[in-house]
């Protein structure tokens, strides 16, 4: 493997290993079969793993599409030099679809007023290829169904014109991740009605697609033309109670590094980081690690996290600090090295233990991982001669 830094001089770093990433899309596409196109989000920055990163690997998997959220995110996939088929789905009134259509980017459109802004977009014989979102239940984005007939219509009107190409109908589950909940099935169904609804009124999509990772590992029945799959493709499973990374097949695609910058003896008695919710209750040695809030350390690791250092877990102690987290480590000394979270295929604290710690998910903690942090990627080593 090369390593390839991203940034300037660091005291934190974000591993980032493109090889685990195009493998777990490999695997996700063998398991959903052929006849069903993958998506592979790179949204949030590649979900905190770097957009071109993860791009670059998703395609190498086998990802005949690439999806993010904003227009902006669209315009910057392309400036990595992306130029496979792509959607967006998330813009505020009055935005520029023009330049993201004219960039070759599929646009969403969740409501008729957006519809038409996307027509207006297109000029000079640019037809601009449209993704229509329906609310199925998770009422959050997505024409409501109640909305349905006219929102089909002007679609249909619009590409008669010419203006846009309808390329595919979506939307999106709300509790995927808990196979067993009855929002689920009604979902599907509420979705099925809105294909047959579009396909009446003469909408041919080339795509439908509703099934996130959670849906595309637990509910082949959602699979439908195209599977989106996010959290998965950084080998992270979107419910660990359900089924590990390493039940499923994935590897964790990233490792959170740091090096000690101090190590002292700390006596019996001795109150640890700022309001001293922590108080040493033996002599105790520990170590000071460069990383706090604003690198994405959650406050709610205060206590409660572990990182791994000289080959054992060390637990935190006190609270997070913007900078900094200290952590026991009886062997400390400056110059260590710390793996704040990683695969865990050492022993090292995972970004689903992280997760647990600060009650929250493995796409939290793994996407608000950054700050002055320096990302490396770690990329295929080319052979000689090729």
């Amino acid at each position: 493997m090369n390593a390839k830094s991203v940034g300037s001089a660091h005291l934190a770093t974000i591993c980032v290993d493109e090889v685990a990433i195009a493998a777990n899309v490999r695997t996700l596409r063998s398991a959903v079969g052929s006849g069903v196109a993958m998506m592979s989000v790179v949204k949030a920055d590649g979900y905190g793993h770097g957009m071109g990163s993860a791009a670059r690997a998703a395609r190498a998997g086998g990802a005949e599409w690439l999806g993010v959220a904003t227009l902006d995110e669209a315009l910057e996939l392309r400036r990595t030099g992306d130029t496979g088929r792509a959607l967006c789905w998330l813009a505020e009134p009055g935005a520029d679809f023009g330049s993201v259509i004219a960039a070759g980017v599929d646009v969403t459109a969740s409501s008729t007023s957006q519809l038409r802004e996307i027509a207006d977009a297109c000029s000079g014989g640019v037809v601009g290829r449209v993704q229509l979102k329906v609310n199925t239940g998770l009422s959050r984005n997505g024409a409501p169904e109640a909305q349905w007939a006219e929102f089909f219509a002007l679609a249909k009107s619009l590409q008669d014109q010419g203006s846009i190409i309808v390329t595919g109908l979506w939307s999106h589950f709300a509790c995927a991740d808990e196979p067993d909940h009855p929002a689920n099935e009604q979902q599907e169904l509420v979705f099925r009605t809105a294909i047959s609804h579009a396909e009446a009124i003469g909408l041919e999509p080339e795509f439908k697609h509703i099934a996130n990772s959670a849906a595309t590992l637990w509910r082949p029945s959602a699979r439908f033309d195209l599977v989106r799959c996010g959290i998965s493709i950084y080998g992270l499973s979107p419910n660990p109670q359900i089924a590990s990374s390493r039940d499923l097949g994935l590897t964790p695609a990233m490792t959170v590094k740091a090096t000690v910058v101090n190590a002292m003896d700390l006596p019996k008695g001795a109150g640890v980081s700022y309001g001293h919710t922590f108080v040493t209750e033996h002599p105790t040695r520990v170590a000071l690690v460069p990383m706090g809030y604003a690198e994405g350390i959650p406050r709610h690791a205060s206590n409660q996290a572990q990182v791994w250092l000289n080959g054992q877990r060390a637990d935190l102690l006190g609270l997070v600090c913007m900078d900094q987290i200290v952590a026991a480590a009886p062997r400390a000394q400056i110059g260590d090295d710390v793996i704040v979270f990683g695969p865990g295929d050492h022993g090292e604290p995972t970004a689903d233990e992280w997760a647990a710690w600060c009650q929250t998910i493995n796409y939290e903690i793994v996407t608000r991982i950054g700050g002055r942090a320096k990302r490396v990627v770690m990329t295929p080593r080319v052979q000689e001669g090729s």
